[in-house]
């Protein structure tokens, strides 16, 4: 997000090197918010804050500057978003056939959103919501520290 507050970019920096660090060596790898994505299936074309993409980066046959299939999203909630990405953003990603996680960081709190798909094919929640507890990312095999996400926000 242009002209993010300094809580934002920190949380921002914090997760992506931790996710580049997790990730390195493995097949997966972060893109930060210059990333476009395009979703056929609806039409909407985004960047969010952080990607992450398996394999080759795929892009729209209309736009080869889109990507089109990430298999993890972050956003960084903030007052202004919040709203739009825990509903309408929401409801237009799971329309992507290769999304397995969509994680919320709240930029205000200490609290961590975590959508993923289950083997029923349903999107089901779990909630972070203490300094002490480690997210938990199953489809990258990866874990990170709460901690680590908020160090130096003074949340």
């Amino acid at each position: 997000m242009a002209g993010a507050s300094p809580t934002h970019n920190k949380i921002f920096s914090n997760l992506f090197g931790n996710l580049f660090n997790k990730l390195r060596g493995k097949d997966c790898l972060p893109y930060g918010s210059d990333m476009r994505f395009h979703i056929p299936e609806n039409s909407l074309y985004t960047y969010p804050d952080i990607s992450i993409i398996c394999g080759d980066i795929i892009t729209a046959p209309e736009d080869e500057n889109s990507a089109i299939r990430p298999s993890v999203i972050i956003e960084i909630l903030s007052g202004s978003t919040r709203q739009y990405d825990q509903s309408g953003k929401f409801k237009l990603y799971r329309d992507i056939p290769t999304l397995t996680e969509y994680i919320m960081v709240d930029s205000e709190a200490i609290r961590v959103e975590v959508f993923r798909i289950n083997e029923q094919e349903r999107w089901e929640l779990q909630e972070y919501k203490s300094i002490n507890e480690t997210l938990n990312i199953p489809f990258l095999q990866i874990e990170i520290p709460l901690a680590d996400i908020y160090e130096a926000t003074k949340l």
